[in-house]
């Protein structure tokens, strides 16, 4: 497997992340005896802890941290073999990516969290809640359904999963063909190609051959029972695109159905990233969960 080389440490900076959230309160490298994990945090209030995809690393959530950190401390951390963190002991999966998770929250000694997950992300956060529910406020997993089993669900909309199979591969395979990520689009490639370019940056931070080996080892590990998942006590958030094509949406509406009280927001006219092609959608369904939760004000979007 293909390490990251470490990346020295940064200097803590003195000046605001922005007006609204003050003094950045910290950032820096919790060191582990398997991994260097680097996070940062923003802004004051009830904690919410943002879990990064295959594609990404602490810096996707560019969009959500300025909505929040004026009313939540936001906490963005680089999964380890994400750079700047670092995969020390070489293992990677849901498992040792919640011990980091775990190990984070401890340092920062936050007794309870809000997670927000994408994608791969959601195999760390579901992991961490079902191993410490006590500390999990709400979970919210974006385009993810985490290690649950969803094909084993008995669903109407996984009836349909070997048409969406179909469908989504060989819209994949037209994406690759023409240079344009499947967790970008056509749609983010074409309407907005800065945020698009921006995307493919920062998902070439991690080299190619780390990113396959951690995804192999993810969707390998997608064994979580139906039975188990009916025993889910935490809020639950689904946030899925319409036009997913790495994440079948109707998974998240099976998923959801089993789980007591979960609530599923879907956007159309959004692919497999809505947090990163769609954040002024994304951040007001996320903004009015949090809200029923926390008890805190909804920021009204940007008026056009």
């Amino acid at each position: 497997m293909t390490m990251p080389a470490a990346i020295p440490e940064p200097s803590v900076p003195t000046s605001p992340t922005s007006p609204a959230c003050g003094p950045r309160r910290s950032r820096g490298t919790l060191h582990l005896p398997e991994s260097d994990i680097y996070y940062e945090v923003v802004g004051s209030g009830p904690a919410i802890v943002f879990a990064h995809g295959l594609g990404g690393n602490h810096l996707s959530w560019w969009q959500q941290v300025p909505h929040f950190c004026d009313r939540y401390t936001c906490v963005t951390f680089s999964h380890r073999g994400f750079p700047p963190s670092v995969n020390v002991a070489g293992t990677a999966g849901p498992q040792e990516f919640a011990e980091d998770l775990k190990a984070l929250i401890d340092h920062l000694e936050l007794p309870e969290v809000y997670l927000v997950a994408q994608s791969m992300g959601g195999w760390t956060c579901l992991t961490y809640a079902l191993q410490e529910p006590h500390r999990v406020r709400a979970l919210v997993l974006s385009s993810t359904t985490g290690t649950v089993d969803f094909r084993a669900i008995r669903h109407p909309e996984i009836e349909r999963l070997p048409q969406w199979d179909e469908d989504s591969e060989a819209a994949r395979a037209d994406l690759s063909a023409r240079g344009i990520l499947a967790s970008t689009g056509a749609r983010m490639a074409q309407e907005q190609p800065a945020r698009a370019f921006l995307y493919q940056e920062i998902y070439d931070l991690a080299p190619a051959s780390y990113k396959d080996t951690v995804r192999k080892r993810v969707r390998g590990s997608r064994n979580l029972a139906a039975d188990v998942v009916r025993t889910i006590r935490t809020p639950v958030l689904f946030l899925v695109g319409e036009e997913d094509l790495i994440f079948p949406p109707g998974a998240a509406v099976a998923t959801a159905s089993l789980i007591p009280g979960a609530q599923l927001v879907r956007f159309p006219d959004a692919g497999h990233s809505v947090y990163f092609e769609r954040p002024e959608a994304y951040n007001q369904a996320l903004d009015a969960f949090l809200s029923s939760h926390s008890g805190l004000p909804v920021k009204m979007a940007p008026q056009a």
